[in-house]
């Protein structure tokens, strides 16, 4: 018996400009990857999502992989450290003022245990909630002499005592270089770089990939910058391929092949509460996502390693 995908190839021809081979394409895709077994990691991988640049896919790509991850049998802790909170709302978890979130957690009012929620849609995947408050606390901190390491702190403490294992934390970091973002370096050991597909995009990249430096020199050695994820890219368009093609060429080891592609479907899902996975999971934006969340569960081997070598230094 034949497949959907070769039940509309056969339909529509193999003329790559149809719209025929496209649905072919996504549903062969989509097909392959509900085959694949996403291997977990052998301890708990912790991996801020940091680019200080606004608008390139960073939260929507923290969500998303996380949620990707989740649905194919990880467990999976979010931290939203943005206080816009638009991590919170996409896992469609309450973060109002007077919910427990993050801002309480660097606080030291709660611990992570009791500040995190189950995302409705997911049941692997578990979030800390950021609210608007928590665009105050860099100032509320910033004379403590642990201030750089109070989420660090925070979720060392969780980790130990937790009795469920969790595969990946994730935390989705603020569009800047401020107080929070250094707290996630400092409680991760590895960085995802979400990187949009436009020469503007890579201007910034020099800026934060210093900033990655001085935190490795000063706060944690042990920080290394694992991955970097091209998003909104689309393949129709030169620049799009060159962008890539540039990006790739001078971090080929740590740069996905997969690509996230522009579609209506990931910029709606965040207004219904949903991740893509959840909102369209068979559309390409999830397809996406999930062939990126398999590429970063493929390299946990080597990364873990790397990081192991590292310390050892």
């Amino acid at each position: 018996m034949e497949s959907t995908s070769e039940t509309i190839r056969r339909i529509f021809g193999n003329d790559s400009s149809t719209l025929g081979a496209e649905i072919a394409d996504e549903t062969s895709r989509y097909e392959r990857l509900t085959r694949q077994e996403f291997p977990r990691p052998a301890r708990t991988r912790r991996i801020a999502v940091a680019n200080q640049k606004g608008g390139v896919g960073k939260t929507t790509s923290t969500v998303n992989v996380s949620a990707a991850l989740a649905s194919h049998g990880a467990n999976v802790l979010v931290i939203d450290m943005d206080p816009q909170g638009n991590a919170s709302t996409a896992l469609g978890v309450p973060h109002g003022t007077k919910d427990p979130s993050v801002y309480d957690v660097l606080e030291g009012r709660l611990t992570i245990e009791q500040a995190k929620q189950q995302c409705p849609d997911i049941e692997q995947l578990e979030v800390v909630p950021a609210s608007i408050e928590l665009s105050g606390a860099e100032l509320e901190v910033a004379d403590l002499p642990n201030r750089n390491d109070l989420l660090r702190e925070a979720l060392d403490s969780f980790l130990e005592q937790s009795e469920k294992h969790y595969d990946y934390v994730l935390i989705d970091c603020p569009p800047s270089l401020g107080l929070l973002v250094i707290n996630s370096m400092c409680a991760v050991t590895e960085m995802l770089i979400p990187i949009q597909a436009e020469y503007y995009a890579l201007e910034g990249l020099g800026q934060l990939i210093n900033t990655i430096g001085l935190v490795q020199d000063h706060y944690n050695p042990n920080l290394t910058v694992s991955t970097m994820l091209v998003t909104m890219y689309d393949r129709r368009t030169l620049l799009s391929r060159e962008v890539f093609t540039e990006v790739k060429s001078h971090y080929p080891s740590i740069v996905l092949d997969t690509t996230i592609p522009r579609t209506v479907k990931i910029s709606e899902a965040p207004s219904f509460g949903k991740t893509v996975i959840s909102y369209d999971p068979r559309g390409m934006g999830a397809i996406a996502y999930g062939e990126a969340a398999l590429e970063i569960a493929r390299r946990s081997a080597s990364v873990l390693a790397a990081i192991d070598s590292k310390r050892g230094d």
